[in-house]
């Protein structure tokens, strides 16, 4: 007897925790960016949105915007640009969804006052 496979749905909160786990685990970020005005509009918008992160799903593609705060003795370009692929690796291997854009936005620097 022959099973017919029914359909995966992902949903959209998986991708915000997927995205949020792996961009918490890359060297040289603080922390995620919380901002309410983006979690108030969540409500107003197909976005689903968790601490520094938006996702948006077109279709088949993803698009993710992250907003973090970067430690002070990073190359931020260099840091944008591995979050980029780490976002991509880990969507693509873990839900085998297409990312379309990973939009990086250091919102912030992390210092550490050292005392005299």
């Amino acid at each position: 007897m022959e099973t017919i496979p029914g359909t995966v749905t992902i949903a959209p909160e998986v991708l915000v925790t997927i995205a949020q786990l792996t961009t918490q685990d890359i060297p040289g970020v603080y922390e995620m960016s919380v901002d309410w005005t983006r979690k108030v509009n969540r409500f107003f918008s197909n976005e689903r949105v968790g601490d520094g992160v938006q996702v948006q799903v077109e279709g088949s593609k993803v698009v993710v915007d992250l907003y973090i705060v970067a430690k002070h003795d990073v190359d931020m370009l260099q840091l944008g640009k591995t979050i980029q692929a780490e976002i991509t690796r880990a969507i693509e291997e873990m839900v085998g969804m297409n990312v379309r854009a990973v939009n990086v936005h250091i919102e912030d620097v992390h210092y550490v006052l050292e005392e005299a």
